[in-house]
């Protein structure tokens, strides 16, 4: 009896959402073009990347490596892209991988996907407000920040910052108002300040490149000892310098700071939640996420370099190393056109963080796991009045209050999370028979819950279909390898389904051994050569698995290319780079999740859409059943007159 009621509990765990495709009925206004969702992918981007964070990693962790660690964190982001891409396409619908993992891998992991986007969203946004004001308060001379540490300092060292940030604080509010009048309003201010933000990295690279020098790529010790006027003898003092040369911390440095990089991509993944806004989703939303990471990525490659060929690396000012770089090199002017520059660029980085978080707020609070009240929508403007605000308010008191280091950390791992399932979640349905883009041709996958699904038997929603095998076949070993179709069925859905299951969490063993025991690997200790070579040999032979059964012919405006091995690869480099975070980020990270199992258990569970209505399809079924159908009935007289 036990068994019985945790499998039906199992089986509410993974529901799944049923999905309705059709672009006509939806409470946004749909005003959003190619251009608008460019400009928000890049303005939400290219800010805190550039003008917080490059000097933090490169003088703590990389150097003038730091332009790898942009490389590998862009890797990252451009796997994910593409897998966002491809959803974009699939499914013209608020929610972003929220309600992808919903449709694909049911209902727990996509509240874990959705409260993770919002843990995402809040630090974003709070981190680039505090980044507004370390800016704003560098070009004053850090008048505001004595007299805050003098006023009303705050001794919490590793959680609250040293004082409270006002000015944070009434920027997220002012642009919470702003996303509260509408979205036309909102696209224009951003490509204002997307032009100009653009333009100022534009100047940081051509006058990195002229007033640089390429010896700050090669510095020795004797460099560092002439500069800081310290001996060889004084070992502390050496600690901020590291080995010197061109990766003075290391290939260690490069990963750490590459984790840490990865958050200067946070922000393509705001174009996915545009899907009833845009005018073309499923051919806009593909072209804006590959456009932006483009133009990201040459950005921050060319800024990063430029930054560290401008000023030796161990004395870049960690709060606001572009003003004080063009300081350095005697264009005192330019600093304060960079720092002006710099407002803008972080203004329409907020904006693009603030604009994603109510729409998957509202999302989650429609389909009942969250609460019901934030899918409010305002008649007038067209935009989910309540959760904006909520979350506006929320974000600026973290704004207010917490140290950026921790968010930043904290907002990475949420983030790869999260991109992580949208991979798995492309995998899996690449591979299903059945339709989620089509009107009336929902998806025919495989239901491991154990409840009925919509489903369109007669079209399986491939250019062809597989009249010889039934959508029930015997399961066989010889399936894993040799399957008896050329399109997608059932079983090998299924197939697909456990095998990327599998191979996630053999994954997950695998990159956390190689980021614990990378020194003992590194001196060739049998038992963790071992170890990692019998989890590699495993991972082989369920990538074959996947690539044998047969793939969905299913037109799309995009795909990912590569399959499976780029979703895999994506899944793989995000887990290893969630690994190489500390700790403490681990620790709050428990926090934050558990707060959100006690909302999903307490509430979201009860009163999930999915819940009511497959609640409400058996009350019919059952009432229907009692009754006789009325062509069963006898009509009165019938028997006398047939006689």
């Amino acid at each position: 009896m036990a068994g019985k009621k945790m499998a039906q509990y199992g089986k509410q765990l993974l529901r799944r959402r049923a999905l309705d495709c059709s672009m006509e009925e939806t409470r946004f206004a749909r005003c959003l073009s190619t251009l608008d969702l460019v400009a928000l992918g890049v303005g939400s981007t290219l800010g805190a990347g550039v003008y917080v964070l490059a000097g933090e990693v490169a003088r703590e962790k990389a150097g003038p490596a730091i332009v790898l660690c942009f490389l590998i964190a862009a890797l990252s982001s451009v796997l994910a892209g593409l897998c966002y891409a491809e959803f974009g396409a699939r499914v013209p619908k608020t929610g972003s991988a929220y309600l992808y993992s919903y449709v694909t891998v049911g209902e727990i992991w996509a509240f874990i996907t959705g409260w993770n986007l919002i843990l995402s969203y809040v630090i974003g946004t709070a981190s680039v407000a505090r980044a507004w004001s370390s800016t704003f308060d560098n070009l004053v001379e850090q008048k505001i920040s004595i007299f805050f540490k003098a006023s009303v300092s705050i001794r919490v060292p590793g959680v609250l910052a040293e004082y409270p940030d006002i000015f944070a604080l009434i920027l997220v509010m002012l642009l919470t108002g702003l996303l509260s009048f509408g979205v036309s309003e909102s696209a224009l201010v951003n490509k204002i300040f997307t032009g100009v933000n653009l333009v100022v990295l534009g100047f940081v690279i051509i006058s990195g490149f002229v007033k640089g020098d390429t010896h700050n790529w090669s510095l020795t010790q004797e460099d560092f000892y002439n500069h800081t006027n310290t001996s060889s003898s004084s070992n502390a003092s050496t600690e901020s310098f590291g080995a010197g040369g061109f990766a003075p911390f290391g290939f260690t440095g490069i990963l750490s700071g590459a984790a840490t990089c990865f958050y200067a991509f946070v922000g393509f993944d705001c174009i996915a939640t545009t899907s009833e806004e845009a005018k073309n989703p499923q051919r806009s939303i593909p072209i804006g996420i590959v456009a932006s990471l483009l133009i990201c990525f040459f950005a921050y490659f060319g800024v990063s370099a430029a930054l560290t060929l401008m000023m030796p690396y161990y004395i870049l000012d960690t709060q606001s190393p572009l003003p004080e770089a063009f300081q350095y090199v005697g264009w005192g002017p330019a600093r304060y056109i960079v720092a002006v520059g710099s407002l803008c660029a972080l203004s329409t980085s907020l904006l693009g963080s603030m604009f994603p978080m109510p729409r998957v707020i509202y999302a989650m609070a429609e389909d009942g796991l969250l609460f019901r009240f934030l899918s409010r929508m305002n008649k007038k403007t067209r935009t989910p009045l309540l959760a904006t605000i909520v979350s506006g308010v929320i974000a600026a008191l973290m704004a207010f209050l917490f140290e950026l280091a921790a968010l930043v950390d904290l907002m990475s791992i949420g983030t790869l999370l999260a991109y992580s399932l949208v991979a798995v979640c492309v995998l899996i349905l690449r591979y299903q028979p059945g339709s989620l883009s089509s009107p009336g041709q929902c998806e025919k996958m495989v239901d491991l819950s154990g409840e009925k699904t919509a489903m369109n038997d007669s079209d399986s929603g491939d250019e062809f279909a597989c009249e010889t095998v039934p959508l029930k076949e015997k399961f066989t070993m010889k399936l894993l390898f040799v399957p008896n179709c050329d399109f997608p069925t059932k079983t090998s859905g299924l197939i697909v389904y456990i095998t990327t299951a599998t191979i996630s969490l053999v994954f997950t063993v695998l990159c956390c051994v190689l980021s614990v025991k990378m020194p003992s690997l590194v001196a060739g200790e049998p038992l963790w050569v071992t170890v990692c070579a019998v989890l590699a040999a495993v991972s082989i032979v369920c990538i074959a698995i996947i690539w044998r059964q047969p793939e969905s012919r299913e037109s799309l405006t995009f795909k990912v290319p590569f399959l499976p091995l780029l979703p895999l690869f994506s899944i793989f480099v995000n887990v290893y780079l969630m690994m190489q975070l500390d700790a403490g980020t681990w620790v709050r990270f428990a926090v934050w999740m558990t707060i959100g199992f006690l909302i999903y258990f307490a509430y979201g569970i009860r009163n999930s859409s999915v819940a009511q209505s497959s609640a409400d399809k058996d009350k019919y079924e059952a009432a229907l059943g009692a009754k006789t159908p009325i062509y069963l009935k006898e009509e009165p007289g019938t028997e006398s007159s047939g006689a």
